[in-house]
């Protein structure tokens, strides 16, 4: 997991901040401001290619995962990108419990002022937090049901 989310935030990172990058790969997912859980393969195919297929393929190899693990984490880093697009905090989620990259982490990352933070994913918030990336933020109940996401601190942009 340290090896995917280490070469994840780097790449992610890269994306934003390389401007030919951001617009011909990485603004195509960018185009999802309110997530959804399909918008987690929402993408360029070379940007599926670099971020699943070579980091996948990094975090298995460097770890020395049986095929039998290698299936299971695979398996288990989709279903937690499909969930921190899914834009729905549901009471009792275990990825919510285990991560503190949850929906929310992420969907603060999709709102227009989140393009320059919060790029770690799929599970950790580590690299954020040691690199300055870290936008904390808050969730307000709303009266009519439901939560509103809202920055903690104050955004430049």
């Amino acid at each position: 997991m340290f090896v995917f989310d280490t070469y994840q935030y780097f790449v992610h990172r890269y994306l934003h901040q390389n401007k030919f990058l951001y617009k011909h790969l990485h603004s195509k997912h960018h185009r999802l401001v309110v997530s959804y859980p399909f918008g987690a393969i929402y993408s360029h195919p070379a940007e599926g290619l670099l971020f699943d297929i070579i980091g996948g393929t990094l975090a298995i190899f460097v770890s020395g995962m049986s095929p039998m693990t290698s299936a299971f984490f695979s398996s288990f880093c989709n279903m937690k990108s499909v969930d921190d697009h899914c834009g729905l905090i549901l009471p009792g989620n275990p990825f919510h419990f285990f991560f503190t990259n949850n929906t929310a982490y992420h969907d603060l990352h999709h709102q227009l002022y989140g393009g320059k933070y919060n790029f770690s994913q799929p599970f950790f918030s580590i690299w954020d937090k040691v690199l300055g990336t870290y936008m904390p933020y808050e969730l307000e109940k709303r009266e009519e049901g439901g939560f509103k996401l809202r920055p903690i601190k104050e955004c430049k942009n």
